[in-house]
């Protein structure tokens, strides 16, 4: 449903010097530079999917997304999205889309939520029964009915995030592109976000991209993620795959039933598997290499009073920013 062909995306930027001077200077003699946001980066997603957009600010995450909702046009490239070139702007593609940014608002800020919809409903020219069918379905899913007569101003940032959810989701779109939705948000509220999405993406199977700098919002929603750095894909695959391939460690967890005797000694002992990880009296924490897993597991049990051991993958945060940094594909 999303094709994308060798998107590239240049900005001329001025560059202006420091200073009164500098400032006076640039009237009549202005400095430009380039800059690359993105490089020839292509990618195919399916009906259902969702897909993780990762890297660092300035990667180019926000701009690729722009681009195939039609925000903006592409340096060269091509796109297709729905059979329509996403830039064109066609009516009827852009009412099969919808572009849900944490970081910006798009509901009328002064109007209530209910009124907003309605206004939605208009724009949209969805039918009255479908239109109340779907927002049913979405507010009893999000659990806002109790929020829809207040100004969406008064309402917290949770909640905002919530309406803003149903707004974009109202007409039904065959595609969503998701930047930053949990972005600001407490624990309760990113869960529910999550919770929401994970539904939705069941029953009505969108195409979806998410961008997000939460690794718990990748680990839980995608399975397969895109890793862009500099304006350029480094890693495109399963989420699992990263963890079998790129992971050489595990965090092995084991609670004792006891303080330790001697925890230097221990620690020394300890060592010898990996790298011990400071932590509570009653609990000893290893970094162990994957290959030394069974043998540091089967040490431990025979050494130490375990009432209970739990061995873990290193964290997809981690492997993914070395992933970053190193440019591995």
């Amino acid at each position: 449903m999303i094709k994308f062909q060798d998107i590239s995306k240049t900005f001329k930027l001025h560059q202006k010097e420091p200073g009164l001077k500098g400032s006076f200077k640039s009237l009549f003699f202005r400095k430009w530079i380039l800059k690359h946001a993105l490089k020839k980066v292509s990618a195919e997603i399916k009906a259902g999917e969702i897909v993780g957009l990762v890297g660092a600010n300035g990667a180019g995450k926000t701009t690729l997304v722009k681009i195939l909702a039609g925000i903006i046009h592409p340096t060269s490239g091509s796109a297709n999205i729905l059979d329509y070139t996403p830039w064109n702007r066609h009516t009827e593609f852009r009412k099969q889309i919808a572009l849900i940014m944490g970081q910006k608002a798009q509901l009328w800020w002064d109007l209530p939520a209910a009124d907003c919809f309605l206004l939605l409903k208009e724009i949209y020219r969805i039918p009255k029964t479908k239109f109340n069918n779907t927002l049913d379905y979405l507010v009893s899913t999000l659990q806002v009915k109790d929020q829809l007569k207040f100004q969406i101003r008064r309402l917290s940032l949770g909640e905002r995030m919530k309406m803003e959810l149903i707004a974009a989701l109202l007409h039904e779109p065959k595609i969503v592109f998701l930047d930053e939705p949990t972005i600001g948000l407490d624990l309760t509220s990113q869960n529910a976000i999550r919770r929401f999405i994970l539904d939705y993406r069941k029953a009505h199977k969108p195409a979806m991209i998410l961008t997000s700098h939460y690794m718990e919002d990748i680990e839980k929603l995608c399975r397969r993620i895109i890793i862009i750095r500099n304006g350029e894909f480094v890693y495109d695959g399963q989420l699992s795959k990263i963890l079998s391939e790129h992971s050489q460690y595990k965090i092995l967890t084991a609670k004792l039933a006891s303080e330790l005797p001697n925890t230097q000694q221990s620690t020394k002992f300890l060592s010898t598997f990996g790298e011990v990880i400071p932590s509570e009296i009653h609990i000893l924490k290893v970094k162990v290499p994957r290959r030394k897993i069974p043998e540091a597991a089967s040490e431990i049990l025979k050494n130490f009073p375990v009432i209970d051991m739990n061995i873990e993958e290193e964290e997809i945060g981690v492997i993914i920013e070395k992933l970053q940094q190193q440019g591995l594909t």
